[in-house]
């Protein structure tokens, strides 16, 4: 047995998970276009990227928000061992989509699709994190220093460009999810973004009705 290549072994292998945690090979990964925004615009998306509000689960009663919570989990378990992450997670989706009137199911289906819930995942052209935020943005709307790799940075520039092409499109899902991709007219990711929302994160139902006998 060679001695030296059974020390460099393990060392390697290290340096193959570390690459694993900043990298993600896929071809569908985000690659928003930087476009010239109006004053209102720039404005409006510097102030939704900027507000600082707690988290809230916006649901009808803390029951119905602790079902979903458990029931999303679950789905997303294999993906995301770590519980106590997992919730926060599944909280600030919900709590960042809802706020940019966007669908958490939705969004939950872009992420697959964008970055397999890999939080440190880099496409080959630059896009970052969660939801694949090309870095020009922070430099558009955002100020220095922002990290796309924060979970709520990431998941709040991610649904604020969303919103803002879902604007731009009158409300066509198809097109202003093509321009999320920087595919705009093409079929492929816009598909694959609505088959894993339906295939996977389809709303929950839930009969919260307790029986009174």
């Amino acid at each position: 047995m060679n001695l030296t290549a059974t020390l460099h072994k393990p060392l390697l292998t290290l340096s193959f998970v570390a690459a694993g945690l900043c990298c993600v090979v896929s071809a569908y990964a985000g690659t928003q276009r930087e476009e010239a925004l109006s004053a209102s615009v720039r404005s409006m998306m510097q102030h939704a990227v900027s507000d600082q509000a707690a988290p809230k689960l916006a649901f009808a009663s803390q029951q119905e928000a602790q079902m979903w919570l458990d029931e999303m989990s679950k789905r997303l378990e294999k993906r995301m061992p770590d519980a106590e992450y997992r919730f926060d997670f599944l909280s600030t989706v919900h709590y960042e989509a809802t706020r940019a009137g966007l669908d958490p199911h939705l969004v939950l289906g872009l992420i697959e699709v964008e970055s397999g819930f890999r939080k440190y995942a880099v496409s080959k052209t630059g896009a970052r994190g969660y939801m694949q935020v090309m870095p020009f943005w922070v430099k558009d709307i955002g100020s220095k220093g922002q990290d796309l790799f924060h979970l709520r940075t990431n998941l709040r520039y991610g649904c604020t460009i969303l919103r803002h092409y879902l604007d731009i499109e009158k409300g066509d899902l198809f097109r202003a999810l093509g321009r999320y991709n920087g595919s705009l007219g093409k079929p492929e990711y816009p598909d694959l973004v609505k088959t894993a929302w339906h295939k996977h994160w389809t709303k929950p139902q839930f009969n919260t009705m307790r029986s009174t006998g």
